[in-house]
């Protein structure tokens, strides 16, 4: 198993690469949640305002 992790003595290039690699994937994955978490909480604001306006000039 130690031959298989240090893999002929690369085994902390290839290890830091595979996990630099998971958590780029990993925040690849989770940008577009926060940003549809973001933009929705925007539009939110934008209709509650409109629906003021609204009420206001009625």
């Amino acid at each position: 198993m130690t031959e298989f992790l240090s893999m002929g003595g690369y085994g902390n290039y290839v290890w830091s690469s595979f996990a630099i690699f998971a958590i780029v994937l990993t925040l690849d994955a989770v940008a577009p949640l926060l940003k549809r978490r973001r933009v929705l909480r925007e539009l939110r604001g934008r209709v509650r305002r409109a629906q003021k306006r609204s009420e206001e000039t009625a």
